[in-house]
């Protein structure tokens, strides 16, 4: 018999060891030992209180974890991961704990539940819309391996690294074309701040253009310039100076929204391959 309940006395190794099953045979790729999982929860904001599993007998078989933050002026719950180890699929467990789920919910006063899903999982894409999700914005994700990296030359605009904690991010706002994704936000930065360096452009003292990147992943979760000096190279540059950052082959840019074509040809420019495309998927509590 199954039964349903939140996570609050479940062990990071215990819902690691399900995550790990849950996704051996997703669509892309998931290389997640136990420390990158534990940092992808605690940047995502993670709260057990608010997230549901699945049991048999006490074995965790399905999860839905889930996070929590005001997202644009919205008590909003953000879907950090959901599963069902294969053996138990197809049997109506992902739905339960959706259910289960909106309970906490709506007792807890969340506005928002905010997900993210790839738009080839037509499974997945179909459960949410039935549970009332509606489609928001569409994304493409990027990665590149550092030798292919296209080449370039580096200007005379000084670029320096600075620790995300000296970041004026009110400046680096007003550079953007779009709203990162949820865990691409500042909030997601600031809660693993050691995880990331950061590189900006100027000129003078005027911060005109940023950078910031995983120091063991890769990933780059916010890169902009300024509108003013933009097709200078400036961008390409600070992507160079980024991946000096970071231990990994890997770059990857995951949630790059797709109206803004100016930042795709930017990346297409750099050689860079878009391996998926997501959907971000709100439902009103």
């Amino acid at each position: 018999m199954l039964n349903f309940k939140t996570l609050e006395e479940i062990n990071i190794e215990t819902l690691h060891a399900a995550f790990v099953q849950a996704f051996l045979d997703y669509q892309v790729e998931i290389n997640l030992p136990l420390w990158k999982f534990n940092n992808m929860l605690q940047r995502r904001g993670y709260s057990p209180e608010l997230s549901v599993g699945a049991f048999k007998d006490s074995e965790l078989i399905g999860f839905v974890l889930n996070g929590i933050r005001n997202w644009r002026g919205k008590t909003t719950i953000y879907d950090c991961g959901t599963g069902v180890i294969p053996e138990y699929r197809k049997q109506g467990i992902t739905s339960n704990m959706f259910k289960e789920v909106l309970r906490h919910l709506q007792s807890n006063n969340i506005e928002h539940y905010l997900l993210e899903v790839i738009q080839s999982n037509e499974p997945a894409v179909n459960l949410y819309e039935k549970q009332g999700f509606l489609i928001t914005r569409t994304f493409s994700c990027f990665r590149i391996e550092k030798d292919h990296i296209r080449n370039g030359s580096i200007s005379s605009i000084k670029y320096k690294s600075c620790n995300i904690e000296e970041i004026n991010w009110k400046l680096f706002k007003s550079f953007w074309d779009f709203e990162p994704s949820w865990q691409n936000s500042i909030e997601s930065i600031i809660a693993v701040s050691n995880s990331f360096e950061a590189v900006t452009a100027q000129i003078g003292e005027d911060i005109i253009g940023y950078g910031i990147i995983d120091k063991i992943t890769g990933d780059i979760p916010q890169l902009a310039v300024h509108i003013k000096y933009r097709r200078q190279g400036i961008g390409a540059n600070i992507f160079k100076k980024l991946i000096e950052y970071t231990e990994s082959q890997n770059i990857s840019f995951i949630n790059i929204e797709n109206k803004c074509l100016n930042i795709i040809e930017f990346l297409h420019n750099l050689g860079f391959e878009n391996f998926i495309d997501q959907y971000e998927m709100i439902l009103n509590i």
